[in-house]
């Protein structure tokens, strides 16, 4: 399923601005609206509870990627505004719901000793499925001048057809407890929320602001932002699966403190790099950090009562989004007055998650979810 989400995934996201651009033309406009539409879904994340009164998780991954890439198929037929938003929007929804769906199942099907190392090896297999697809691509268009209808067309099928193999194939697993069937948002999983939401928040800054600091102030080339792209995901690829064992050895605390106390130094960093290497190095650092999000991951599996996994899953992920919200725009403004205070902003907010991260235990189970308990354990609201 990693290989297949990330397989489409991949390819939509590379080839998106050349293709609006050179097929849709558009402007700093629509390419704004049609980021937005993309987050959508993110925010509705949490309505995969709700489906799932009516199909069972496996199914609905596999429903998932069936949209996911007939999303990406159809993209190069529709050069259009309103058709890229309406693709988009299709893709989207599948690509959101799997990822939501993917978190659910790993926490249900792994136990809490193995899962720190798997997740670490399924982000180092979808970073090796995205250097083969980036290849493919470079292959295709500079030997062989495929479209850029025939290369979402051959990347959706292909997503496709290992999607119905699995569907067909692969057998039906069954989590060891029965998941709960409605949205449950629990105060003892406060700090749970709280980094999800700061872990967003720095995403976006990554996302939207660290690759353009690349472009405007050092001048990179789309070939050196591919080589940039390619050697994050051999860093990824080499060391994800290393980077999930230490967390499962030294525990979710020191590995999110480690984490925390380097985006702040990659931060700070950003805001005064005057050199294009420098900038590119703190740029794959900062990649790399992504792998240790994990701990977050799995100090939810070790606090979590076993039933609240599923529905939880769709509320950390709308929680994840929120941020997408406010930052890109927000942050934007900022940036026009000095990008110094975007970075240093962004190390502010890491000096925070930081402060978090020391609330967690060194043993997190059940009853044990934090040091300092400043919240009642007493559900908050039960929908």
């Amino acid at each position: 399923m990693t290989i297949a989400m990330t397989l489409a995934f991949a390819t939509w996201m590379v080839l998106l601005n050349n293709f609006v651009v050179e097929r849709a033309s558009f402007s700093g406009k629509e390419i704004g609206i049609l980021q937005s539409i993309r987050e959508i879904p993110g925010f509705l994340a949490f309505t995969t509870i709700f489906i799932l009164l009516l199909i069972r998780e496996q199914k609905f991954a596999y429903v998932s990627l069936v949209m996911l890439g007939i999303g990406v198929l159809i993209t190069g037929f529709f050069p259009s505004a309103l058709g890229l938003y309406l693709t988009t929007f299709v893709m989207s929804a599948g690509f959101h719901y799997f990822e939501t769906v993917k978190q659910s199942l790993s926490l249900q099907w792994l136990s809490t000793q193995e899962a720190p190392e798997i997740l670490g090896k399924l982000i180092a297999l979808a970073s090796f499925t995205s250097l083969i697809t980036y290849f493919c691509i470079w292959v295709s268009q500079h030997y062989f001048s495929f479209s850029f209808e025939s290369i979402y067309f051959v990347s959706g099928f292909i997503c496709l057809i290992l999607t119905l193999l699995m569907w067909i194939g692969a057998p039906q697993f069954k989590g060891v407890t029965e998941q709960k069937k409605n949205l449950v948002f629990k105060r003892s999983y406060w700090l749970y929320y709280a980094l999800t939401f700061m872990s967003g928040a720095r995403r976006q800054i990554f996302v939207v602001f660290a690759a353009f600091l690349m472009v405007e102030k050092f001048n990179y080339s789309v070939s050196d932002i591919a080589i940039l792209f390619i050697i994050n995901h051999t860093f990824n690829w080499l060391f994800a699966s290393k980077i999930g064992q230490l967390v499962g050895k030294f525990g979710e605390r020191k590995a999110l403190t480690f984490e925390y106390c380097g985006l702040f130094l990659v931060f700070y960093a950003y805001a005064y790099v005057e050199n294009a290497m420098l900038a590119g190095a703190l740029y794959v650092v900062d990649h790399l950090f992504f792998s240790l999000a994990i701990a977050i991951k799995t100090y939810f599996q070790k606090i979590a009562e076993p039933s609240d996994i599923a529905s939880t899953a769709g509320v950390a992920f709308t929680i994840n989004h929120i941020a997408a919200v406010f930052i890109p725009f927000s942050f934007g403004l900022v940036w026009l007055i000095s990008p110094k205070f975007v970075f240093l902003m962004g190390a502010f907010m890491s000096l925070i998650s930081l402060i978090l991260a020391r609330n967690i235990p060194n043993n997190p189970k059940f009853g044990n979810e934090v040091i300092w308990d400043f919240i009642n354990r007493s559900n908050f609201k039960r929908l």
